[in-house]
C-alpha cells in the first residue's frame, strides 16, 4: 500500500497522529532529501526507517523499484520536503503508475501552504485557481500571467524569494494594481502575510531580504476585498 503523506510546512506540531502511525508502520519511506528527512524522523523518534531518495530528477528511475515493493505488499510512504507531495513536488508519475497497475494508494491529509495562504490572504476563498510555480522562461511566464486576466477568480502562485519582486512587477504591469497577499515562513515564528495592492506590497518588500519560498495570493477583479 502506498501512502501519500502530508508533512508540516513549518511548525512540526502540525504533524497528524495518522501520519505518525503510517510512518511507524512503513517498510520504506520515499523522501526528497534523506538528510533533511533523517532530522525529521529523529524529531519524532522514528530513527532506523528505510529512507529511499525520491526526487524530481530520479523519480522515473526509482518508480519500478517502488512498484515492486508495492507488489510485495510492503507499506510505502511518500513524503515531500514539506506539505503535500505531488503539489509542485514529486509523486505524480508514481501515482499514475499505481493507477495503471491497479495498485492501492491513499492520501494522508495535513498542512498545505496553498490553503494556509488562501485563508490568511483576505481574498475570496469560494473559487480559486492554483498555478504552482510560474515558468522560468520569460515568454512562457508572461503568457501564463496574461492568462490570469481571464480567470475571474482568486489566483495562487508559488514563488522563489529570489524572483518574487520581479514577478510582482510583471503581474502589476500585465494585470494592473490588484490586491494581493504574499505569505512567507507560514506556521513558523516569523510568519508574515504582506497584504495590499501590488504596488504597496512591492514597496513593503523594497530593500528587504526575503527568505524561504513564498506563496502569492492574487485577488480577482480590481476592488479590495475589504
Amino acid at each position: 500500500m502506498l501512502y501519500i503523506v502530508a508533512t508540516p510546512i513549518g511548525n512540526l506540531e502540525d504533524i497528524t497522529l495518522r501520519a505518525l502511525r503510517v510512518l511507524r508502520e512503513a517498510d520504506y519511506i520515499l523522501v526528497e532529501d534523506t538528510r533533511r528527512a533523517g532530522l525529521f524522523m529523529k524529531h519524532f523518534n522514528l530513527q532506523g526507517k528505510r529512507l529511499v531518495s525520491f526526487y524530481e530528477h530520479n523519480e522515473e528511475e526509482k518508480i519500478p523499484r517502488v512498484i515492486e515493493y508495492l507488489k510485495q505488499a510492503k507499506v510505502v510512504a511518500l513524503l515531500s520536503g514539506s506539505g503535500m507531495p505531488l503539489v509542485s513536488d514529486p509523486g505524480f508519475r508514481l501515482v499514475k503508475e499505481c493507477i495503471e497497475q491497479k495498485l492501492p494508494f491513499t492520501c494522508v491529509p495535513g498542512a498545505s501552504s496553498l490553503v494556509n495562504a488562501l485563508v490568511l490572504s483576505g481574498c475570496a476563498c469560494d473559487s480559486f485557481m492554483f498555478l504552482g510555480f510560474l515558468p522560468k522562461k520569460k515568454g512562457k511566464r508572461l503568457k501564463k500571467i496574461e492568462d490570469v486576466k481571464n480567470l475571474g477568480r482568486t489566483t495562487i502562485i508559488f514563488e522563489s524569494p529570489y524572483r518574487l519582486t520581479k514577478t510582482l512587477l510583471e503581474l502589476k504591469q500585465a494585470l494592473g494594481d490588484k490586491y494581493c497577499c504574499v505569505c512567507r515562513e507560514m506556521t513558523k515564528v516569523y510568519e508574515e502575510a504582506i497584504r495590499g495592492r501590488l504596488s504597496e506590497v512591492i514597496d513593503k518588500l523594497s530593500g528587504k531580504k526575503i527568505r524561504g519560498e513564498c506563496t502569492l495570493v492574487l485577488q480577482a477583479g480590481d476592488k479590495r476585498p475589504f
